[in-house]
């Protein structure tokens, strides 16, 4: 809670600060987040969630295509949130719906690229894997719901001890986030090394034009991925006082930008596409 002269407050449960009333310099991202930047990112997840849901439909991939759907409603919902700022950004509901959603999203996205890879290994030649198909999802899941455990808790337990000097939210979240690297790591070292196993192989099958199309995207997503847990990482290293937090161009390129980098290029790396 930061309270201000006068009996104001601009950040908490019993913020009472507008725009009418209070600069918006001492809210807690310190700038109203832009409607078209924002609504762009709500519509682009929006048609990519249309077109995942008719591309799980057509291809069955139904367990990728649930994922999907529900990284994008989670990534929409955020991003709302932060429309809501627009309006009032001293709202400390819109802020948290912002936190929460726009940090765990990629957790579902990244559950869909496992998923994915284990399916891929199955049909190709799951014997040269250094590890089972399925254990690619029993080892990567789990951590990725301690992942977004850690996220969601560590973002609402953030937005309540904003202004304060009590940091464990904010340490929460960047050990989620620092997680999801790490297991992203570990799968695209698992990932990369299939792939070379296979194409040695002298019995391997070569790969088809579609793909090799397919592991590229795939891959571009995850490195999209990284990219933006990098940042976020980055951001929460000063928590809500730092620069990083207080830049939308740089919120914009380095989350908004790569995330949905990451699920257009989902597209074409579906399984659908590939087999």
């Amino acid at each position: 809670m930061t309270r201000l002269p006068g009996g104001l407050i601009s950040f908490g449960k019993n913020a009472n600060c507008t725009l009418e009333l209070c600069p918006v310099s001492v809210s807690i991202l310190e700038y109203q987040p832009s409607i078209p930047g924002n609504a762009a990112i709500i519509v682009l997840f929006l048609i990519s969630m249309i077109v995942h849901i008719l591309q799980g439909v057509k291809f069955r991939a139904w367990d990728f295509m649930i994922c999907m759907i529900i990284g994008c409603v989670d990534e929409i919902i955020g991003y709302i949130g932060r429309i809501m700022l627009n309006k009032n950004p001293f709202s400390f509901g819109a802020f948290v719906i912002q936190t929460v959603c726009i940090t765990t999203a990629p957790v579902f996205f990244c559950s869909a690229i496992y998923v994915m890879l284990s399916r891929t290994i199955t049909h190709l030649e799951a014997s040269l894997s250094r590890l089972k198909p399925k254990l690619f999802i029993w080892i990567f899941i789990p951590c990725d719901i301690v992942s977004l455990i850690a996220q969601a808790a560590g973002g609402a337990l953030s937005s309540v001890q904003a202004g304060t000097s009590n940091k464990s939210g904010v340490h929460l979240s960047q050990a989620g986030l620092i997680l999801q690297v790490i297991t992203l790591c570990v799968f695209i070292g698992l990932f990369i090394d299939y792939v070379v196993r296979y194409q040695r192989h002298p019995t391997a099958r070569s790969l088809t034009s579609h793909m090799k199309l397919f592991f590229a995207f795939l891959f571009l997503s995850i490195l999209f991925v990284l990219i933006r847990c990098a940042f976020r990482i980055d951001e929460l290293s000063d928590g809500y006082d730092g620069a990083l937090i207080h830049n939308e161009p740089i919120f914009m390129g380095l989350e908004a930008t790569m995330m949905a980098l990451a699920v257009l290029c989902l597209h074409i790396g579906h399984p659908g596409v590939a087999f």
